[in-house]
């Protein structure tokens, strides 16, 4: 399969939600439904993960079909309030590497781990 960018995912979304009548929902109702689905997902990862296993006659879903799903409504949330979900992405990395850019503990990189070894005669 493949990729898609954000931007053909958002058209794709549009175009598939453009061929009925009611539209997208108001964003209250898309707020609701994104809560059912990340209940869902809360679900299935906890069937995975968690010390809740399936009862026999669950329906089997997925982590993946839900975080499909998450996703999907998230796609649908945007496009009703035209909202480019690149530029939201790109907002959000330029916050996390700036504001957060010394908030968590960095993998070292090897090569600079060798040159302060051998820096310090070791």
């Amino acid at each position: 399969m493949t990729e898609k960018t954000l931007v053909t995912m958002q058209k794709e979304v549009d175009a598939y939600i453009s061929q009925f009548k009611e539209g997208y929902f108001s964003p209250l109702a898309m707020l609701a439904r994104m809560s059912e689905e990340v209940g869902e997902l809360a679900r299935e990862v906890n069937h995975s993960y968690g010390e809740k296993p399936k009862k026999n006659d669950e329906a089997d879903n997925s982590i993946e079909l839900e975080l499909g799903d998450i996703l999907f409504i998230t796609i649908c949330f945007a496009n009703s309030l035209g909202i480019d979900l690149t530029e939201a992405h790109n907002k959000v990395m330029h916050k996390f590497n700036t504001r957060d850019k010394d908030r968590w503990t960095r993998i070292e990189d090897s090569s600079s781990n060798e040159s302060e070894q051998g820096d310090k005669g070791e």
